[in-house]
């Protein structure tokens, strides 16, 4: 089989993704041969919640974002999957529907692997089973996590420690100390990460200018601080 066609950036992210890179040259090598490149647009339609699993996900530029709607009928989203990360493999294990939808956030390259082929790595190489136990058991902690900050933070924590994560992941260096996040999201989609509205996020993003740690723009945030961000999310 041939290895997917994708940009040297978008190689050297899937290749330096921190669960990937730790498998073996032999399953790295089999995964890829397995995979097709799949180019979104923004807001582009991954897959529906209900839908049949088919599909084990890897993102190589770009985002996933994870959402689901409420009963009142407004749109909630509850994660964005990153670059270097690889997603769907649950609901191909336990055989049930996707629980979310997910859309592309930006332009979004992925590399996609096909349900039997994903079957075909298991039974090929144990040593799968294992690093998706482990992916699994950090994605539970991280979840635990979230929770634990959900109940015991104060907003202004939690946006802290979410802009940290965006600028680890996402971040742009523009001049000599201030950092651009390069993912774009509006104050409504920092809203519904954190669980709070648009204007409490929007107080929190104002009371962080003031303290030096964060610009804001009309389209994109800048972190002047990452140090206040730190300080901020430990009070």
């Amino acid at each position: 089989m041939q290895t997917p066609i994708l940009t040297i950036a978008e190689r050297n992210t899937i290749e330096s993704g921190p669960w990937f890179s730790k498998l073996s040259p032999a399953l790295r090598q089999a995964i890829l041969s397995r995979a097709s490149v799949r180019r979104l647009g923004d807001g582009a339609l991954l897959s529906s919640r209900g839908e049949p699993a088919s599909e084990w996900i890897g993102v190589a530029k770009g985002a996933v974002r994870v959402s689901s709607v409420s009963l009142s009928g407004k749109q909630v989203t509850l994660t964005y999957v990153e670059p270097g990360v690889w997603f769907g493999d649950i609901a191909l294990f336990d055989g049930l529907p996707r629980t979310h939808d997910a859309h592309a956030h930006g332009d979004t390259t992925l590399l996609v692997v096909r349900k039997p082929d994903f079957k075909e790595l298991l039974s090929q190489h144990v040593e799968l089973y294992e690093a998706l136990l482990r992916l699994n058991c950090r994605r539970l902690r991280l979840m635990f996590n979230i929770v634990e900050d959900l109940n015991t933070l104060p907003l202004a924590a939690r946006l802290a420690k979410q802009l940290l994560l965006l600028v680890r992941t996402y971040g742009v260096p523009q001049g000599e100390h201030e950092i651009r996040i390069g993912l774009q999201l509006a104050q409504e989609d920092l809203a519904q990460l954190l669980g709070a509205s648009r204007q409490r996020v929007n107080q929190e993003l104002k009371a962080l200018e003031r303290e030096g740690a964060v610009r804001i723009e009309p389209t994109r945030l800048i972190v002047l601080s990452r140090e206040k961000l730190l300080a901020i999310a430990e009070r």
